[in-house]
């Protein structure tokens, strides 16, 4: 049997342009990848196919599909892919009706079992974490389906109901590495944000799933919120192997809480140093972790950039939305990093509900005040998986256009505002941030700093400058 997993791209970013955000920052599709490593180990064929990476015309790609002839053609999207997936697979079954087509990914886990009343080109939907039940599935010659957990397929009267909660994978390290051979131009392709990493050729590693807080925004509908991770000796092996097999030099972990369990950190980082491998990297951590001890631990391991969810400058807001911790001590504890010798990066998120001019304002100059070497700016988008989505068209206006839902488009605005208002204001935040004398001399440092970041810039001239064209116009 040979299955075919599809990672389609979903809209662009921004309308009539190239989407530079794939150009300097483009992460395989971990979960893809994971699930494809499951199956070959048990002896299946399977292939990947990245529209991220290999970009074709729709119609191209459904003719490559179909001259591939799998057993089963496996398609993971987000929201905002959702529908260019769909629209592909409708095309393949009008093609090739003996295709089984298979959704998984976290749109189809948050909408769950209703989204094949709506989209009878699929088949079925994996609800969960996917390797044991898409094993089972392809086992089970896709027959049988109601026996098998964690599958969303159509009863008896055509509607989609689940087969059962599939039991979350209680060992994360019985799990094969992610299959990063079946990408067809990795590590090549693959790589981080400019100016996020010291060298290339790098890439992303996930060695944790779920997460214990419950923040408003996010969507944990996949992995739940319980807290899994991979031992220590796991992740470094995983890390060498990399670099030996690939030549990786620098990995970001894109956990939400690497630092979260102290002894893994701790043993990991003893490890790596141990065993010598040789291999830089970036990881996300929540400031109540942070303390003089495990920066020393980081930095000693080869940590360069630490990353932090700050959200807001508005304390009322952060309030609202997430644990709150006290915004004097945010800036002391990023001081911390700073004095540690590592880069420090912060996320923040515009148009949550509650903010007005006031507290993005606020949020702005906030961000200013902080001893960040650079930012992430994000649309706040309500995913249907997120506890603010039940109330969020009481809190403003929500256009739910699914291929605008990536986090770069507003499709939220708060009571009180407007689109252009906070486009504006977005806007207003990158310009004052980047525009400013210790920022240019901090990216004029990474010429030696970060060599190969000045080479894709350079690159990539064109595309940027045609972007700053269309921000300015």
């Amino acid at each position: 049997m040979k299955i075919l997993f599809v990672h389609p791209h979903g809209s662009n970013w921004m309308s009539g342009m190239k989407d530079i955000s794939t150009v300097f920052n483009l992460m395989p599709p971990l979960g893809m990848l994971s699930i494809a490593a499951v199956l070959e180990q048990a002896g299946i064929d399977v292939e990947i196919i990245d529209c991220y990476a290999t970009p074709m015309p729709p119609a191209e790609l459904v003719q490559e599909i179909i001259r591939r002839r799998p057993d089963c053609l496996g398609i993971s999207t987000t929201t905002s892919s959702f529908n260019e997936g769909y629209r592909v697979a409708a095309a393949v079954k009008d093609k090739a009706p003996q295709i089984f087509t298979l959704f998984g990914g976290a749109h189809a886990c948050t909408i769950g079992a209703p989204l094949l009343d709506s989209f009878p080109a699929i088949d079925a939907l994996v609800i969960g974490e996917g390797e044991t039940t898409t094993l089972e599935l392809v086992q089970a010659g896709f027959k049988e389906i109601s026996e098998i957990p964690g599958v969303a397929y159509r009863g008896a009267d055509g509607k989609g109901v689940l087969s059962g909660v599939r039991e979350l994978i209680k060992n994360l390290d019985d799990l094969p590495f992610p299959a990063y051979h079946k990408l067809l131009h990795f590590p090549q392709r693959y790589t981080l944000p400019l100016f996020s990493y010291p060298t290339a050729p790098n890439t992303s590693i996930i060695s944790s799933r779920g997460c214990p807080y419950s923040c408003s925004y996010c969507d944990r509908s996949v992995f739940s919120r319980g807290f899994r991770f991979n031992s220590p000796e796991y992740i470094v092996e995983h890390v060498a192997m990399l670099n030996r097999d690939f030549g990786i030099r620098h990995v970001s972990f894109y956990d939400d809480l690497f630092t979260f369990d102290r002894t893994r950190v701790a043993e990991f980082c003893e490890i790596k140093e141990r065993k010598g491998v040789n291999v830089t990297y970036n990881c996300i951590a929540r400031l109540e972790h942070v303390d003089p001890e495990l920066l020393a631990l980081l930095k000693n391991s080869g940590c360069w950039q630490v990353n932090f969810g700050i959200e807001s400058g508005d304390p009322e807001i952060v309030k609202q939305h997430r644990k709150f911790l006290e915004l004097d001590e945010v800036g002391r504890k990023l001081q911390m990093v700073k004095d540690a010798g590592m880069r420090v990066k912060g996320l923040f998120m515009v148009g949550l509900p509650g903010e007005d001019e006031t507290s993005i304002r606020r949020t702005i100059d906030y961000a200013l005040s902080l001893p960040l070497d650079e930012v992430n700016v994000t649309k706040f988008t309500p995913f249907p998986g997120a506890p603010l989505y039940r109330t969020i068209r009481e809190q403003g206006e929500f256009d739910e256009n699914w291929d605008l839902m990536n986090c770069l488009n507003f499709v939220f605005v708060p009571h009180g505002m407007t689109k252009q208002r906070l486009e504006d204001l977005y806007n207003e935040f990158i310009h004052r941030f980047y525009h400013r004398h210790r920022i240019t001399w901090g990216y004029t440092k990474m010429i030696w700093k970060s060599p190969h970041s000045i080479l894709a810039f350079l690159r990539h001239l064109p595309e940027i400058l045609a972007f700053e064209m269309k921000q300015k116009w």
